[in-house]
């Protein structure tokens, strides 16, 4: 575990800063993040219809497993662990394949799901050079989109019990995210829940009544029973981990870069990888979904000039500590359902919104790679839109393509491996033009 260093020839990455600013710089990075795990868990108490008591117990598991992966990426253990500046989220594309398994096979075999992505993503780790090259922009952009687009689906209903304070949660998300700049637009989805919950509270909206009166909780082990594993069911958690792996490329080249250190995607990227797969397990068997480490922080390192990862670190602990106050726990719990469902149609437009972005790096304009993006859609979009059309299919095969996000995943990775190899070859610019 790297130690804590001071002096003028210490890498600013590894510079402890004195307490009195500590403490304010950690705060900063978990109000940046904090409304990513708060959403993701009233996402899925939502979608699987978690009594209050049982939310409040998610959200502790959520917060101290992201508390635990700060401290982890931070300091890093026994290769394992990036020791950059790094905070962890639920992963939110992972989220909303969790749900969609967890609605179809049942919440057991959705964790069982999570404990295998977990696994492979950790036995594949020594060959992953070789496995981030299936997952090109085109592949995850097309996947993406799919996730954002059916998730918005499933949240909608959720809003519609209270269309009101819904349509006021996305104002008020939107408006902040227009308005605030910096780190306070990062707060926009937080704003818009809290905007939902006061209008709530006077005009006298019911709010969930969540039992309880001890001062600390502890994350419930196995909240949905054993653990059932099914490949089929687990087949797109497990290509999000593989996937996972080119995002975290990425972020911790980019990470390195802001803090001053020579990026070394060989040692590093691995074990950004190997903390991710670590706190997934823990998901796994707290309730949770695939864990992410995320790159929003990175953002406020570039703006405050701060670059010690001892400030993640701190922001860890804080956010362990949130996690076990009980009080804070029930009252995120009790809020009206749908403002959480306002506020998951913006988190999933993101998403979705994501996925164009990620489209836009490819050339759309080359027939073949138009090819790719329409039929992953039409694969993607089809169990949405007509799913009484694999009907007639066996069990096995409904699972494979009458899924939106694997069928579009599996589409996209099989029509760029085949247009890449058998498609016309891209013409060649003459010398002289």
């Amino acid at each position: 575990m790297g130690a804590p260093e001071r002096g003028p020839d210490v890498a600013p990455v590894d510079q402890l800063p004195p307490p009195s600013r500590l403490l304010p710089l950690a705060a900063q990075h978990v109000l940046a993040m904090i409304a990513a795990p708060v959403s993701t868990v009233f996402l899925i108490s939502a979608g699987l219809r978690l009594s209050a008591d049982r939310t409040a117990s998610l959200l502790t598991a959520t917060l101290v497993l992201c508390g635990a992966g700060a401290l982890l990426q931070s300091l890093g253990v026994l290769r394992t662990g990036a020791r950059l500046p790094f905070m962890m989220l639920p992963g939110g594309a992972a989220v909303a394949i969790f749900l969609q398994t967890a609605q179809e096979h049942g919440a057991a075999t959705a964790s069982g799901s999570v404990l295998l992505a977990a696994a492979l993503l950790l036995a594949v780790l020594p060959a992953y050079g070789r496995l981030v090259r299936f997952f090109p922009p085109l592949v995850m952009g097309t996947t993406v989109l799919v996730i954002g687009i059916t998730m918005m689906h499933v949240a909608a209903p959720m809003a519609v019990g209270g269309s009101r304070l819904a349509l006021v949660t996305i104002a008020a998300t939107t408006l902040s995210f227009l308005l605030l700049r910096g780190v306070r637009r990062q707060l926009s989805v937080l704003i818009g829940i809290a905007v939902g919950t006061a209008t709530a509270a006077l005009t006298g909206s019911p709010f969930r009544s969540v039992p309880g009166e001890s001062l600390f909780s502890l994350p419930r082990l196995l909240p949905y029973g054993t653990p059932h594993f099914d490949l089929l069911a687990a087949l797109p958690l497990m290509l999000f981990a593989l996937a996972s792996l080119a995002e975290a490329t990425g972020q911790t080249v980019l990470n390195c870069e802001t803090v001053g250190r020579t990026p070394d995607p060989a040692r590093d990227v691995p074990r950004t990888a190997r903390a991710d797969a670590v706190i997934s397990l823990g998901a796994g068997l707290l309730g949770g979904s695939v864990m992410v480490t995320s790159a929003e922080n990175i953002g406020i390192v570039q703006l405050t000039g701060v670059r010690s990862r001892f400030v993640t670190a701190a922001a860890g602990v804080l956010l362990i500590l949130c996690g076990v106050f009980a009080p804070a726990t029930r009252l995120l719990a009790a809020l009206p359902p749908a403002v959480v469902g306002g506020a998951a149609l913006v988190i999933y437009a993101v998403i979705a919104a994501m996925g164009l972005d990620m489209l836009r790096r490819t050339h759309l304009a080359d027939r073949a790679a138009s090819t790719v993006v329409a039929l992953a859609l039409l694969a993607g979009l089809l169990p949405l839109l007509a799913p009484q059309l694999y009907a007639p299919l066996p069990g096995w095969a409904r699972t494979l393509v009458g899924s939106g996000v694997p069928a579009a995943a599996l589409t996209a990775i099989a029509l760029s491996a085949l247009f890449g190899r058998l498609g016309p070859r891209p013409a060649v610019a003459s010398e002289t033009s």
